[in-house]
């Protein structure tokens, strides 16, 4: 069983008291009469303080008791907030304050938008009262629309602010192409005709941090050891084989029309194709389109639009935040047991 409220197990340490409670035992020295006591100087009693276990039976009882008190706090929902406003922390301060007032929550309590607040809602639900409203304050991007409507036990106003979101910049890819490559001219004009489109391609000699690509089209000579990129093309060679032996294990994949065989290496990820390089504007377009559609990159969020989400009646807090019924009742059991027994040793 999960907890709700898991701090509350920060108070076992209270199990230290009855503990200490139980080892304790005072006892009163009993006073003999003796004949010459009449001589001797009067003398208050004396308390000797003895630590010993006593009523073993009723310090397991207590301690338990505590134990399943504690459990119970930890896992019964205390419904303590009242109505809410999530503000987004990077939205407009002016236009945050207007459409909280607009929406009627000028006096209600604020606080910082988590992550994925929807989600954060529907688990921490438990923590609203039931005639409690919730308000999100945000940027459109900053809640990305979901699939399904949440489903939650409150009334949810969304309120997000539209921004004019900057174009990105062009993107640059850097390619190494080494001066004496084989079938220079044909690799030149394939890149040439990949710049006509977005990313951009830079030509260099030598990789350096930047170069995400490395084109090896050498036949009789292996490419430098700490040459490292995240891709390779390797043409078809005598010494290709020899320098790239993972090529020998390739995997086949084909986009486009086009046939690729790649192998992970220690320099980089290896493609080899009959493509390379082209020979013709049609094998060109065909591998700028396989090769785009591998470096494909996940599509935005949609942002959510403002909206209201009703309560939903059927909407409940997750399975694992439900009150512990049963630890109630051990509760009251264990509290009866432990005055009986109290009762039983005072008697």
């Amino acid at each position: 069983m999960l907890s709700s409220y898991p701090l509350w197990w920060l108070a076992l340490p209270v199990l230290l008291l009855p503990i200490w409670w139980h080892r304790q035992k005072r006892q009163r020295l009993k006073a003999e009469p003796l004949a010459t006591a009449r001589f001797l100087p009067s003398a208050p009693p004396e308390q000797l303080r003895v630590w010993q276990w006593r009523d073993k039976l009723l310090l397991l009882v207590r301690c338990l008791l505590l134990v399943t008190l504690i459990a119970w706090l930890a896992a019964t929902i205390f419904p303590w907030r009242g109505d809410t406003v999530l503000v987004d922390a990077g939205v407009d301060k002016a236009w945050a304050e207007k459409e909280i007032a607009a929406a009627g929550f000028a006096s209600a309590a604020r606080i910082d938008m988590p992550p994925a607040a929807l989600s954060w809602l529907r688990q921490n639900e438990r923590d609203w009262r039931v005639d409690a409203r919730l308000l999100i304050i945000a940027r459109a991007e900053k809640i990305a629309m979901s699939a399904r409507l949440p489903q939650l036990s409150h009334q949810l106003e969304l309120r997000t602010q539209n921004a004019s979101l900057p174009l990105p910049p062009t993107a640059t890819e850097q390619i190494v192409l080494p001066a004496d490559t084989a079938h220079l001219p044909g690799w030149q004009a394939l890149f040439a005709a990949f710049s006509s489109a977005s990313p951009r391609y830079t030509i260099a000699a030598e990789p350096t941090a930047k170069t995400s690509l490395i084109i090896w089209d050498k036949p009789t000579a292996a490419p430098p050891a700490n040459w490292r990129a995240t891709n390779w093309w390797v043409a078809a060679s005598a010494s290709a084989a020899a320098a790239f032996p993972e090529l020998a294990n390739a995997a086949t994949l084909t986009i486009n029309g086009i046939t690729l065989k790649y192998a992970d290496s220690p320099r980089g990820r290896l493609w080899a194709s009959d493509a390379f390089p082209s020979r013709d504007a049609d094998t060109a377009r065909a591998l700028y389109e396989a090769w785009q559609l591998l470096a494909a990159a996940p599509a935005p969020a949609y942002a959510t639009p403002s909206q209201t989400f009703a309560a939903a009646r059927s909407a409940l807090p997750p399975a694992a935040a439900k009150p512990a019924n049963w630890l109630a009742l051990a509760l009251l059991a264990l509290f009866i047991l432990e005055r009986t027994l109290t009762h039983a040793r005072r008697n």
